[in-house]
């Protein structure tokens, strides 16, 4: 059971409870599917009513009757604000810098927030072979920021240098001649806290913890000499309003929610 509440909260209700009021104030957010979703919906009935949710199958503004399965899920279409190619959402949307937040998933990422989502081991003889990128590097270079969330805070997830860089952030690209729109990964979210930073320049420090949780806890959960910022917060667990309308309104199916 989380303080606050009157009934025991999963990973996936405090993540995405915790990354939706991040939300609060942008008006359009590249959501990827899982996580991300469930975040920017309950931020559109909480914190951002006026959000914009764009998916990576072109559909802009969406308005699903239920919780899509995929990017490419009809239930994306019906009601939708418009449905654009690919090519215009990413040559338009993304590069015009018409996104606020991006939201990204890895399986590692450093203290400056560049991320691997291709493979864990050696390029030639991975452990594990990942997705790879689709269309991170964009979401990466042309997003406002960037927000993560991880499910395991771990030295193996949060590396000092990663298998591979699949998605540059801004301090990587600038170091090879390449001028991003966007200030990167701004903002971690896990089960042990938020790291954040403001932009180029800057390595992700410890901002906010859960309660409970210590800063020795995150700090052991991070493979690199995690620095902790001025004023180090704890957040709020979920509310029981938060929880009714994650469970009852935007996912009751549980279709990420578990």
């Amino acid at each position: 059971m989380t303080a606050g509440t009157t009934s025991a909260v999963t990973s996936s209700e405090l993540l995405s409870v915790v990354a939706s009021r991040e939300l609060a104030g942008r008006r359009a957010v590249f959501a990827g599917i899982g996580l991300p979703t469930l975040a920017a919906s309950l931020a559109h009935l909480t914190v951002a009513p006026e959000l914009e949710i764009v998916y990576e199958s072109g559909v802009c503004g969406a308005h699903p009757s239920h919780l899509p399965e995929t990017i490419a899920d009809a239930v994306l279409i019906t009601g939708a604000e418009a449905v654009i190619p690919m090519p215009t959402l990413f040559g338009s949307v993304l590069q015009g810098g018409h996104i606020d937040v991006g939201f990204l998933g890895a399986a590692q990422i450093d203290k400056w927030g560049n991320l691997n989502s291709s493979v864990i081991g050696d390029w030639h003889h991975p452990r594990t072979r990942l997705p790879g990128s689709g269309g991170a590097n964009e979401v990466m270079a042309n997003s406002a920021e960037v927000f993560v969330v991880m499910r395991r805070h771990d030295p193996r997830s949060f590396t000092e240098e990663l298998d591979f860089c699949t998605s540059p952030g801004p301090d990587r690209a600038l170091a090879d001649g390449i001028r991003p729109l966007g200030a990167g990964v701004t903002r971690v979210i896990t089960e042990l806290g938020i790291l954040a930073r403001e932009g180029v320049g800057e390595e992700l420090k410890l901002a906010a913890l859960h309660p409970g949780v210590t800063a020795e806890d995150a700090i052991a959960g991070t493979g690199w000499d995690l620095r902790v910022a001025d004023g180090l917060s704890v957040i709020d667990p979920p509310t029981d309003a938060e929880l009714a309308l994650l469970r009852e309104d935007v996912d009751p199916e549980r279709v990420y929610l578990r």
